[in-house]
Order: C-alpha cells, then sequence, then structure tokens
C-alpha cells in the first residue's frame, strides 16, 4: 500500500501528523513515574466561580482532571504555591501553560506541567485568576497547605493507604436537575444505612432548600405528609439542616398547644426530643456567586418511625422539592420555618420517582446565577460620611484575602455605590498603617510596584486617621470617572472591594436625607416650595422583601407606607394605620399620593411617594385615621421602619410580619435638615408626671383647701398653711418644667397636655403677683372696699381655673404618655387619679357641710364665740358673698345685745 503513495505526499502526511502533535492543547510527552503523588487523585476544594472536579496524578509531569466544571474568569492558570494563606498564595507561580479562559461542564483533559517543575515544588495546586489575584480552587498535595475536610479542616497528606484525597466535599456520584435552579446530588451508603444529599440552588440567600420522600402510601398531594429536609443559611451566613414533617399546606402555626403545617420533628415532639428525631445531619455548606450549597446525611431506615420514611434505595419512590423565603426565629419558634413557595410547579417545588441506587447525572455544567453579588451594598450619600476602619476578614468576596480588610459603616468590604456630581465624604479611622485612596486597579497596593499602570481618583498617603482623630476625605466623582473603580489601600492589596460609579439619584431628587437607627434604612425628604406638600423616600440598607417606613412612636398607632415588589416584578407602595402588634391590626388605607415608584436593585428596596401635608377629609370622614395623618414640618416628625420576608395587597397573615425593624424611633427635623434619635423618656416624664400630681394633686389643692376651711381656727395659721402649700406647690410646678424641657431639648406647643400645663402655669404664676398687690383688709366693723372684693374677686377666680387646668393637664398628660409608649400601665395610673379626684372631691363635700353647719351654729348662737377668732376672715364667702354678708350682721348684731349689759 506504502509503495503506491508517492514520496511527495508521504511526506506531506508526515508534516500534517507532527502538526497535529503541536497544535494539540495538551499533548501528552512521556514522563517518568518517581513521584511519591503518582496514582493519586484530589478532589479540588471550591472556593469561588462554581469550580469542581477531580485531579489524578498520572506521572511526574502530567496530571488528568475529570467532572470538571467552572464559570469563565478573566486570566485564569494552573498555579502552584507553597501553602494557601493570603502571602503564599498571592505570591505562587504558573506550572503549566494551559488556560482556563472558558467555562468548563464537566469535563475531562489532560495538562502539562512546565518543564522545569515537579511535584515537590507544588505543595498547593490551584486554579488562579492573574487579573483579579482570585482563588478559584485548589487542591492541597501535601501537610504543608491547608485545605477542607468534611470533619477536620484539613485535607489529609497523601498515604499508601488511601486512593482520594477529599476537598471541600462537593462531590457526589449522582446529580439530578428539577428546576432550572435547583439541583439534587446525592452519593448513596448502603453498607453504612446512610445517604449523603447536597442540594444546590441559584436562589437568595434568605431562600431555604427542601427536598424529602412523600409518603409510600399517597397517590396525589405528595406534599402531604412528606418526611422533608429543609436546608438553608442562618441571619450570620451559617448553614443549616433540619427534619421536617408535613401535616397540612399552611406555614407552621401553633393552635391551642398543638403544632400543625410544615413543622420540624422536633416542635411535635417538644425541645426535649429534639435531638431524637432530628434524623438530619449538616456535613458542609457554603454560598458562592450567589449559588448555595449545602451537604447533608440522613438515615437510609431511621428509627424515628412516626415523622420518617425509610428509603428503599433498590425502588422506585416519589420524592418532593420545594424552594421559597426562610422566616427567622422569633420569640415564640425558635426555628427557621419555610413560608409559602408560592410561583407555579416545576419552578419552585415539584415531586419525581427517584431511585437513588440508579446513576443519574443530568447536571450539564455549573449553576450560573443571575445575581453573584451577596456582599452589602452601601449608597453613598452626601449628608453622611462613611466610616471607614479596618477588621478581621469573615466574608471577603475575593479570596484569598489579607488578615484584615476594610470596613465601611461596619460592614466587611461592601459594594459602596456612588452618584457622579455627588460629593461623598469618607471619615477615615482605620489606623496610621493603612491609607486609603480610590483606584482604577482592582488590587490596590499601589499598583506602580507592581509594574501595573493605575489612575488615582482621590486619596493617597496623607489618608490615614484613627477613632481618636479621624480624617476626612472628600471625593466628587465626575463624568468622567469609569462605571467601576476600587477604594483600597496604598500599602497593601486587596484591602477594599468595588465601587459602582451611576448617574444621579435620590440624593440629587432630595435636599434632605438622614440615616436612620441602626443605619439599616436611609430616609429622604424634600418640602414643596408652597409648603402645602412634601416627598419622602426611603431605601433599605439591607436585603428584604419589603419595605416599610412609620410615622409614630412605635409600630402600634403609627402610621405606615409600605414598599415591595410583586410576582411579576411591579413596584408598589401601600399605606396603613396600624392599632396593633398583630396581622389583623394592620388596617390599609387610601392616601392622596403621587409619584409613587418602589423598585428593588439587588434585593435593596427603595420606594418614593409624595403626599400633602394635611390630608383633604370631608365631613363625613373627619374621624378616620388617614385624615389624622397630619404632617408639621414645625414638628420633630418621629420615624420607624421595619423590613420583612414578604408582603401583599391582600389578606395579611402573620408571615408578613417584619424580621427586623428600628429599636426607637428618630426625631427628623424636616426645617433643619437633621434628625437625633428618640430616647426613651418614659423614667424622665415618670418624674415630671408624678412632681406635677405632687404639685396639682396635694400642694395647691391643700392650699386652697387651708384657705377655705381653717379660718375658724384661732390665729393666723391658715394663711401660713396657705401660702407655705401654694409656694411650695408653684416651685414643684416650675422645676417640673424645666426638667421636662430640659429632657425633650425643646419646647413644643403641639398637644392638648401641653397647652393646658402652660394656662395651669401661667394662672399659678399669677397668684403670687396677685397676693403681692393685695388691697389692705377692712377693720372690724368696717364695710369691705370695692377694690378689696374685686381682688377678692380675681383672686379667688384665678386660683380655681389655675387648678382645673391643673387637673385636666394631668389627664391629658397620662393620655399624651399612653399614645407615646403604647399605653403602657396608662389605663391603671387614669384610674388611679380619678379615684384620688373623687377621694378628694369627697373631702370637700364633707369640709363643705361642717362650714356651713359651723356658720349656723355661730349664727344661732349655740358655739362659743370667746373661744372662736374674733378677727374679720381674710376674705369674703365667695361661693355665697349675699349669705356671708348677712351672716356677718347678724353676728354683729348678736355682739351688740350681748354687750349692752356691759355697756350699762
Amino acid at each position: 500500500m506504502l509503495r503506491r503513495i508517492k514520496p511527495p505526499i508521504l511526506l506531506l502526511l508526515f508534516l500534517l501528523y507532527f502538526l497535529t502533535l503541536s497544535c494539540s492543547a495538551d499533548p501528552v510527552k512521556k514522563c517518568n513515574k518517581t513521584s511519591p503523588y503518582t496514582g493519586r487523585e484530589y478532589e479540588l476544594s471550591m472556593v469561588q466561580h462554581q469550580l469542581r472536579g477531580v485531579v489524578s496524578v498520572i506521572d511526574d509531569c502530567s496530571f488528568r482532571v475529570s467532572q470538571f466544571e467552572m464559570l469563565s474568569g478573566s486570566d485564569v492558570h494552573w498555579w502552584g504555591a507553597n501553602a494557601t494563606d493570603f502571602d503564599n498564595i498571592t505570591s505562587g507561580f504558573i506550572v503549566s501553560d494551559h488556560s482556563l479562559n472558558e467555562t468548563y461542564k464537566n469535563a475531562t483533559f489532560t495538562v502539562l506541567l512546565l518543564e522545569n517543575i515537579t511535584w515537590e515544588q507544588i505543595p498547593v495546586l490551584s486554579i488562579w485568576d492573574s487579573f483579579t489575584a482570585s482563588d478559584f480552587g485548589h487542591m492541597v498535595l501535601n501537610g504543608s497547605g491547608s485545605g477542607i475536610t468534611l470533619s477536620s479542616g484539613l485535607a489529609p497528606s497523601p498515604t499508601p493507604s488511601s486512593t482520594r484525597v477529599l476537598g471541600a466535599p462537593t462531590m457526589f456520584d449522582n446529580c439530578k436537575v428539577l428546576s432550572k435552579e435547583f439541583r439534587i446530588r446525592w452519593t448513596l451508603y448502603a453498607d453504612e444505612n446512610s445517604i449523603e444529599i447536597g442540594l444546590e440552588a441559584a436562589t437568595g440567600t434568605q431562600n431555604y432548600m427542601a427536598f424529602g420522600w412523600a409518603n409510600p402510601n399517597a397517590t396525589s398531594g405528595f406534599m402531604l405528609g412528606a418526611d422533608v429536609a429543609m436546608t438553608g443559611f442562618k441571619q450570620e451566613g451559617l448553614p443549616f439542616v433540619d427534619d421536617f414533617y408535613i401535616t397540612k399546606y399552611s406555614e407552621c402555626v401553633n393552635k391551642d398547644g398543638s403544632y400543625s403545617g410544615v413543622c420540624p420533628d422536633a416542635i411535635y415532639e417538644g425541645s426535649d426530643s429534639g435531638g431524637l428525631v432530628n434524623n438530619t445531619r449538616l456535613v458542609y455548606g457554603h454560598r458562592r456567586d450567589g449559588v448555595s450549597f449545602i451537604r447533608y446525611k440522613r438515615p437510609l431506615v431511621s428509627s424515628d418511625k412516626k415523622y420518617d420514611f425509610s428509603v428503599n434505595y433498590t425502588e422506585n419512590m416519589q420524592v418532593v422539592w420545594a424552594l421559597g423565603l426562610l422566616k427567622p426565629p422569633d420569640t415564640l419558634t425558635p426555628y427557621y420555618l419555610p413560608q409559602n413557595h408560592g410561583e407555579p410547579e416545576s419552578v419552585t417545588y415539584g415531586h419525581l420517582v427517584l431511585n437513588v441506587s440508579e446513576h443519574v447525572n443530568d447536571c450539564l455544567g455549573p449553576l450560573d446565577a443571575e445575581d453573584k453579588e451577596d456582599q452589602d451594598l452601601i449608597i453613598a450619600d452626601a449628608n453622611v460620611p462613611l466610616v471607614v476602619v479596618t477588621g478581621e476578614a469573615l466574608h471577603y468576596p475575593n479570596p484569598p484575602n489579607p488578615a484584615k480588610v476594610f470596613y465601611i459603616n461596619k460592614k466587611e468590604a461592601p459594594v459602596l455605590r456612588v452618584e457622579r456630581g455627588v460629593p461623598v465624604k469618607f471619615s477615615i479611622q482605620a489606623g496610621h498603617d493603612v491609607a486609603l485612596y480610590i483606584t482604577s486597579d482592582i488590587l490596590g497596593g499601589n499598583a506602580s510596584l507592581r509594574n501595573v499602570t493605575e489612575t488615582i481618583y482621590a486619596g493617597g498617603p496623607e489618608a490615614e486617621g484613627v477613632k481618636a482623630s479621624p480624617m476626612e476625605l472628600v471625593w466628587a466623582p465626575d463624568r468622567n470617572t469609569p462605571d467601576e473603580v476600587y477604594y483600597q489601600s496604598l500599602y497593601d492589596q486587596k484591602m477594599g472591594w468595588r465601587i459602582q460609579v451611576v448617574d444621579g439619584g435620590l440624593s440629587d431628587m432630595y435636599n434632605n436625607s438622614v440615616v436612620l437607627d441602626d443605619q439599616q434604612v436611609t430616609f429622604f425628604w424634600t418640602l414643596s416650595k408652597d409648603k402645602e406638600s412634601i416627598s419622602f423616600a426611603a431605601r433599605g440598607e439591607k436585603k428584604s422583601g419589603y419595605l416599610a417606613i412609620g410615622f409614630g412612636s412605635g409600630m402600634v398607632n403609627s402610621y405606615a407606607y409600605v414598599g415591595w415588589i410583586d410576582d411579576i416584578g411591579k413596584g408598589h407602595v401601600n399605606t396603613y394605620w396600624i392599632d396593633s402588634m398583630d396581622a389583623s391590626g394592620v388596617h390599609p388605607t387610601v392616601e392622596n399620593m403621587t409619584y409613587v415608584r418602589c423598585k428593588s436593585e439587588n434585593g435593596f428596596i427603595t420606594l418614593e411617594f409624595t403626599r400633602p401635608l394635611k390630608p383633604s377629609c370631608n365631613h363625613s370622614h373627619r374621624n378616620s385615621p388617614k385624615c389624622k395623618n397630619i404632617i408639621d414640618p414645625t414638628t420633630p416628625l418621629k420615624v420607624i421602619w421595619a423590613m420583612g420576608s414578604s408582603w401583599t395587597d391582600g389578606h395579611l397573615t402573620e408571615r408578613n410580619m417584619h424580621f427586623v425593624k428600628s429599636q426607637r424611633p428618630v426625631r427628623v427635623l424636616l426645617l433643619r435638615g437633621s434628625a437625633e434619635a428618640e430616647q426613651d423618656l418614659r423614667p424622665v416624664l415618670a418624674v415630671h408626671g408624678f412632681m406635677m400630681f405632687l404639685a396639682w394633686g396635694i400642694l395647691l389643692p391643700g392650699g386652697i383647701l387651708a384657705a377655705r376651711y381653717l379660718k375658724h381656727v384661732k390665729g393666723d395659721g391658715w394663711y401660713q398653711i396657705h401660702v407655705y402649700l401654694q409656694y411650695s406647690g408653684l416651685a414643684i410646678v416650675l422645676l417640673a418644667l424645666l426638667f421636662a424641657v430640659a429632657e425633650l431639648r425643646g419646647f413644643y406647643v403641639s398637644s392638648l397636655h401641653v397647652k393646658f400645663g402652660i394656662t395651669a402655669t401661667v394662672l399659678a404664676c399669677v397668684q403670687p403677683l396677685n397676693a403681692f398687690v393685695r388691697p389692705k383688709k377692712p377693720a372690724n366693723g368696717e364695710e369691705i372696699s370695692s377694690k378689696r372684693l374685686i381682688w377678692e374677686y380675681l383672686h379667688f377666680i384665678v386660683g380655681r381655673f389655675a387648678i382645673i387646668a391643673g387637673i385636666v393637664a394631668l389627664f391629658t398628660g397620662m393620655k399624651h404618655l399612653g399614645e407615646r409608649y403604647g399605653g403602657e400601665n396608662v389605663h391603671g395610673l387614669i384610674w388611679a387619679l380619678i379615684v384620688w379626684f373623687l377621694i378628694v372631691a369627697l373631702i370637700v363635700v364633707y369640709l363643705e357641710f361642717r362650714e356651713k353647719q359651723r356658720r349656723r351654729e355661730r349664727i344661732f348662737g349655740r358655739s362659743n364665740w370667746v373661744l372662736g377668732n374674733l378677727e374679720e376672715d381674710d376674705s369674703t364667702d365667695l361661693l355665697s358673698p349675699t349669705r356671708d354678708h348677712a351672716e356677718k350682721s347678724l353676728q354683729r348684731g348678736m355682739m351688740e345685745v350681748q354687750l349692752e349689759p356691759l355697756n350699762r
């Protein structure tokens, strides 16, 4: 056959053969097998980019990669390092010409090491992105590096007795696609009576993943009676798994001490038996690139026969799954509980037949989440400085990371969003060894030292400070600033993260803004020029399903505005009046709102609306709550906030309640454009109230009673008691008033209580001035002068009106306290006041009766006038002045008759 081929053609064929070998991506060359790692297999530890795979060492200069999956990077290589810590891995080196700049889907290929590289030089083999200095994943070949295993946290060193070195436990024998965003992986251990399951979903951080076996006897409605494992991530980012049993299609509820719905096994049996009925065990969990992954282990045949089903691994069995929002624990239920999954079947829930002993792998490629950013987002505002400090790296978004990284407003390496044309103010308190600067280089640390060009937009060596002496840096991005830059340290790499530069925003649209309590919500407002309307905006600084702001001192008796996004992505803002702490106390209202907008950016809710300062209400609706929702720009507006998992414009239930809320209201000064935290003034107001009760309930009324009913006592004791009690009461009133004004940091004449209190105080202060200009009292037998009579009438009327205003102020003060703090113990105190004044009224009635009886006895001569007070009373009986004049005339006549014999 070869004889028939002409020499030129044969030569051409040989050239083509050698050209094909040279163009091969990974030509296999013959190598020795002297390395102790030859024949070993290593699981790659996933760090990011959904990397998975198994590396098999073929010989001294090559290795085989199988089941390899990875999302694409920028400039990705096989990388060698001495260890996985920051200093060692960042100073590593390329070990192969094989490039990895693409997305891999269950790929298998062979890789050649560079000619001058041996396995002994590679304690750690990593998949490394040089552009971002990122470790996508790695394997540890010997004990000098650190890895991840199922238990100890260190990858085992190669030993002759083992053939596979485990990395992060993300590899399984089988994988099944449940939906576009949800997969289940599993490995069967029939001899050990167990199965390990991995749930993987491109879902939110606040969402759960559920999988389990249906009741074997069920023919439809497979969720009901199912034995499922509920997995997710706690608020602090830790993974969890719990054993659940479904008794009905509802959230877990407690009715009359009996639980029903989708509940943990332990909750049915009580907390003491939680360890006995929870037959799931967490093995591993992480969240990378917007994908949640949790691996857990459960027995095939469980000891819990009441809530668990046995898994016959050789038979087809019906399984169920679901995705949905997760409700954090509260004071009533100490478990993370799933909420209704909503969505159509096969999207967020479903069922299928599965035989776990049959091999299946239809997961072609890694999950690619649309939203890969899990970092906190801070939206910069011109009026709110960004406090920059350093702290321990716990969840740094671009591994590997140095020991300490930047924290902004107490958030670790957040994404910072700024607006072109809006100045950003940094308060740098990170230490004298850290200098902040804004750069075009993703790594920072002075790129010129790495022979990389960069553009510095702000900051530098002088941008350093400490808490005691912070340094202020102001940066105003302009229209030439790129869409993405970075805040970094000038001296160390990878301490900061990304800055998103956008066009315009809330800061440009609103004149004022403040950060509300706990720095979780930013509040914006602008008063219209005619002072007839006001525009509001609120932006959540934490991911949530809805954002609510309320005007009031607490959730109860407040006007709330709730913004959320529905299932089709449309934003809504609804208004409510809240009169109790449960869902039945949230009442929808219809307000005249305009320019209503609500949007969600990566889970961060922003709501906006414009409303009149005074609602326009017709006469028939005067008493409705919305008509009382009046905003006075001259009075501080108390603002609170809350966030939750989901909201609806239909029937509200307990699942619509918030999972986080403000701890206290913030007093927003609308005209000044500032705010201050509302203090708990109950102790202050309690002292103020007690002092006012002492004055208006005891001392001042006591002084009046002394002047009215003690004049018959010999001497001027009644007058001394009257004066001392009145001046003591007035002094306490003034002290209580100054005490309240000082603690409230202002004097606001807005409430009915304050108006009555001021009236009573003014009238009380008039009485000493009135006493100072008192006309001289007439001598015995003289007629009372008109000036004296007018003075007595004035003294009497002012004093009585002061007491009446003071008592009304006491009751309105109690009502005001109840409105401010939800009515705690206020009703009891009001009844105590009523009882006290009823007792005082009964005492007055009795004393008045005794006084009239004494006067009658004196008129008819049955009293011993010699022992009485012969001096004329200091005042006329203004309650009955005619009768008093008659009594005095009759008394003088009787005295003349009795003294006539002596004159003779």
